[in-house]
């Protein structure tokens, strides 16, 4: 229905003055797009927090033909359609491969899923960064991420004492990983139980989220705790499909692969006390909206929101000088 103008000299219901210009669009002009809302994340968060309720009332085998009905209803939900359509796959491609994901589900030791609600809730909730993210290019070989110039060395970073959190490189010889496992015999809970980095580079941006959080932690994590314990950063997508055949719940499209994602131990710092403590530093920096943050046992993936881009990029360049 079209509202009348109240604009003086012209009453409701009254014909316009024939004298009064008509307004016209420039030729060739286009109409004025509205952006869309954007998806109301906390909503989405809440939806899959119940549909995982669901998920494992249905995790038998004989429950296979339910938990499709059940993923065919749910995700067709306001809350988490919203967020599903506005990824790249869509509404209905990011169904075909959670259904797919969960057929080929099997449980092992090294996957962070360690049932089915745990895997679907690892996918669902990495579309947020997969909808943050979805402009950025794929670092998509090995060779890519160690020829980018978008990416800083941690290693350098490290000797000069820039870092305000640790990590661990993985063995690249037969040598090294047999110096690994007998420091692990040794000593067994001296460090993470992690295969560590593969490639140690990321973001500026990373680098100086990392930096704020492991300042944070040391500030009220208890007495003699370490410090921030990094277990994954950049990846390719080369090195994510090798680990998905090694059976790790390596989703595609990720946002280690873009760059913006990483991984923190949390597990290792129960034992210290500490690890409610850091859940809890987490999870206040996603409620304002700065993280996604996903619940994966052992650690938990985080991944940076553009918003934050910007000022992290400014506190890397003031924190190192450059």
């Amino acid at each position: 229905m079209r509202v009348p103008s109240r604009s003086p000299g012209q009453q409701p219901g009254s014909p316009p003055s024939p004298t009064a210009p008509a307004r016209r669009r420039p030729s060739g002009a286009t109409p004025r797009r509205v952006p869309a809302p954007a998806p109301d994340l906390a909503a989405y968060r809440a939806a899959v927090a119940d549909l995982l309720v669901e998920v494992g009332a249905l995790a038998d085998a004989a429950s296979t033909r339910a938990r499709q009905v059940l993923i065919d209803e749910r995700l067709r939900e306001p809350a988490l359609a919203a967020v599903l359509d506005a990824t790249p796959q869509g509404l209905i491609g990011a169904r075909e491969t959670l259904l797919l994901e969960m057929a080929r589900y099997q449980p092992n030791d090294r996957t962070s899923a360690a049932d089915l609600s745990a895997l679907v809730r690892i996918y669902l909730l990495s579309r947020i960064d997969v909808l943050w993210w979805q402009d950025a290019p794929t670092f998509v070989t090995d060779d890519q991420v160690n020829g980018s110039a978008e990416l800083v060395d941690l290693e350098w970073l490290r000797r000069r004492d820039l870092l305000r959190f640790r990590y661990q490189e993985q063995p690249a010889t037969m040598l090294g990983r047999a110096a690994r496992g007998l420091r692990r015999r040794l000593r067994p809970d001296a460090t993470p139980r992690t295969a560590g980095l593969l490639f140690r580079r990321a973001r500026r941006e990373v680098v100086a989220l990392l930096n704020d959080i492991g300042r944070e932690f040391t500030a009220v994590a208890p007495p003699a705790t370490p410090p921030l314990w990094v277990t994954s950063l950049v990846r390719s997508a080369e090195h994510q499909y090798r680990l998905r055949r090694l059976g790790y719940a390596a989703m595609l499209p990720s946002g280690h692969c873009l760059g913006y994602s990483a991984d923190v131990e949390l597990a290792w710092f129960e034992r210290f006390g500490a690890r409610e403590a850091l859940a809890e530093l987490l999870l206040s920096r996603q409620e304002a909206g700065e993280l996604n943050v996903i619940d994966e046992g052992q650690a938990w993936h985080l991944c940076l929101a553009p918003t934050a881009r910007r000022r992290l990029r400014r506190a890397y360049e003031a924190e190192m000088g450059v």
